[in-house]
């Protein structure tokens, strides 16, 4: 299919004898937002840490653009068009907020010696360069915080540091970014706040796909354009959030019936 940016096919990843997903087929259109919805352990993270290279796939495969991506290295992945953020935060809270923004397109960044020292004029355009980029796409989520750019991270709240964490995925301009249970930590109203962030981001960034993994169904709700449920590794369900969540197999897995 021609609008499709991920396509899945068969994918599969055992842990020794622990099977954590099992012949998954999942397509993933552009420039839409999909839910993946299941409880603990039903293989969500898992899939997005194959598709990023992470864990190799124990079969199956995974396209990117109509090209096989299967067992690329984290590194290819993310050259390829791929960014993510993580359940657990790994900003550097010593750091300021550009500079964590900026950590992740260090691979793109001029970085060797002989451009520090001897290509001054160069190290300054590129310097004011990723700090008008990294100050517009804080910009996106608050212009207050953008103000803070040079702050250390450790002194902002967590929905700003989860901000900051979505700010470095796509400061490599991804066409796909991956969101693992990104209101984690957050409070009521934040995650409501940080829900209208991430629709904001889909609104101003042209040819972005996203993919988010949330128990929060409140955001799933008001987010997504479709789902996609996952129980022990396989794919139980996919459609509107309304579909899935009055599926009854879904409800038994996930969601809880009476």
């Amino acid at each position: 299919m021609q609008n499709v940016l991920l396509g899945i096919s068969k994918l599969g990843k055992n842990f020794g004898g622990v099977t954590a997903l099992t012949a998954l087929d999942l397509d993933v259109e552009r420039n839409r937002i999909l839910g993946l919805i299941g409880p603990n352990g039903s293989g969500k993270t898992t899939f997005f840490n194959v598709v990023t290279g992470i864990y190799p796939a124990t079969s199956g495969r995974v396209a990117f653009e109509g090209g096989d991506i299967t067992n690329f290295s984290p590194q290819k992945v993310y050259r390829a068009g791929v960014a993510r953020t993580f359940q657990r935060s790994r900003l550097l809270l010593p750091l300021s907020v550009m500079d964590n923004i900026i950590l992740g397109d260090h691979n793109q960044l001029e970085n060797g010696l002989f451009f520090n020292l001897f290509r001054r004029r160069a190290l300054a355009s590129q310097y004011r360069e990723i700090r008008e980029k990294s100050r517009d796409l804080i910009s996106i989520f608050d212009p207050e915080l953008a103000d803070r750019i040079f702050e250390p991270a450790v002194n902002l709240p967590m929905i700003s540091r989860r901000r900051i964490e979505i700010c470095r995925a796509l400061i490599s301009n991804p066409k796909l970014l991956l969101l693992d249970e990104p209101s984690a930590g957050m409070t009521r109203e934040e995650t409501f706040r940080f829900v209208d962030d991430i629709l904001q981001i889909k609104d101003k960034i042209e040819d972005l796909t996203i993919i988010i993994i949330e128990h929060e169904m409140s955001v799933m709700e008001r987010i997504t354009d479709y789902c996609a449920v996952l129980n022990f590794g396989q794919k139980i369900c996919e459609g509107t959030y309304r579909e899935v969540a009055s599926d009854e197999e879904v409800q038994q897995a996930y969601l809880g019936v009476d």
